[in-house]
């Protein structure tokens, strides 16, 4: 039997490796992707020492129609007397990162464009009836919700009509609500990589942390979004879109649902976080979900749970649905026309140092780049 020296073997691959890396570098290989070293160089690798820096020529900014919600802690969980003995959200101190948020519920004519975009482009994959089925809004909900109704004009009216346009989607599910958000995403980022700009994050569904801490804007233990204790102002005029009373919908000033930009925004400049729609939560919906998420950037993300968080209430819903403290939540699959959405995306820098010592941008008086008027109740 043949017996081999260690070392002569050894010595044999080392120069095998030598050769190979003298070959790549007459090639120019590792010039062109590790660096060729000269003075000055930006490509990471200068004199044969690693001195990549910062890449230049990002900054996040912030997408339209968004403002940006700064990162705080608070105290999450229900603002005020548990009637209904549910025992589902005993408070919580968390801490949230900033973000940037939608300033209103998505609308009927922003949603269209995505369900245009879908029928012009993606008929050949998904095929019209899957579009028309998952994706497209049902009108039918305006029938269906409700028993003994005649939901007749808003079925044929309220998402085609430009009456509506402004008015928030509805009979959305929460996977196209989902699948609207990556959408979304895609249309923004090809633009961006068209004009040579670094990729922006993602769009997506709040978490139902992220939810809550911006309905509250800023004020923490805040029953509702404009604060303590009463759904009225002192003149007697509703603050948000709801079932006053005992059914007077008209009251507040729309029988149904209200334009996404009626009534004041919060202190965030955020329109309508209670009332007009429910507004689905990335979440999946748990009981105990405070023993189950951790206390900084709570998500609770289940795709084995088909429920899933709904916040906010909505135009029929009583004053206890309002609260920023109360949650309850829907089938993934199920559409109503009282729930929506709203969008958000990570702001990347406010996760950063640069962060440290305040909140970038994030002044109580954010203002959004797409809704600069508000039709106040007052």
């Amino acid at each position: 039997m043949m017996k081999y020296n260690w070392f002569t073997v050894n010595a044999t691959r080392v120069m095998m490796v030598a050769t190979v890396v003298l070959l790549m570098q007459g090639c120019g290989f590792v010039k062109s992707k590790f660096g060729g070293g000269g003075k000055g160089g930006d490509v990471g690798v200068t004199n044969g020492e690693i001195t990549a820096t910062g890449r230049k020529g990002y900054k996040q900014t912030t997408p339209y129609g968004m403002v940006l919600v700064p990162s705080g802690s608070f105290i999450m969980g229900q603002a005020d007397e548990d009637v209904a003995a549910t025992q589902i959200n005993m408070n919580r101190q968390v801490t949230i990162s900033s973000f940037y948020m939608d300033d209103a519920e998505i609308s009927n004519h922003e949603y269209r464009q995505y369900v245009n975009a879908l029928l012009a482009d993606s008929v050949s994959v998904l095929g019209e009836e899957e579009i028309m089925a998952n994706f497209y809004p049902d009108t039918t909900v305006w029938k269906n919700d409700f028993t003994y109704h005649n939901g007749d004009p808003m079925l044929e009216y309220y998402f085609g009509h430009p009456a509506f346009d402004t008015y928030p989607v509805v009979g959305v599910n929460w996977k196209a609500a989902q699948h609207f958000s990556q959408w979304r995403t895609n249309t923004y980022n090809d633009y961006r990589t068209k004009e040579g700009q670094f990729n922006a994050p993602r769009f997506r569904l709040p978490s139902e942390a992220e939810w809550e801490w911006a309905a509250r804007g800023g004020k923490n233990g805040a029953k509702y979004p404009w604060g303590n204790p009463y759904v009225a102002n002192g003149k007697g005029c509703y603050l948000a879109n709801f079932k006053p009373q005992r059914g007077n919908f008209d009251a507040d000033g729309y029988p149904y649902t209200a334009p996404a930009t009626a009534y004041s925004p919060n202190d965030y400049g955020l329109y309508n976080m209670s009332g007009n729609v429910a507004e689905w939560c990335r979440d999946a919906y748990a009981d105990n979900s405070n023993a189950i998420v951790w206390d900084m950037n709570p998500d609770n993300q289940n795709a084995d749970e088909p429920r899933k968080v709904v916040r906010g209430g909505s135009w029929k819903d009583i004053a206890y649905y309002l609260e920023t403290g109360t949650r309850y939540f829907e089938y993934e699959d199920q559409k109503r026309s009282y729930i929506g959405f709203r969008c958000v995306m990570d702001n990347l820098e406010g996760r950063t140092a640069s962060a440290r010592g305040g909140r970038v941008g994030g002044s109580s008086k954010a203002k959004s780049s797409k809704k600069s008027s508000a039709k106040t109740k007052a």
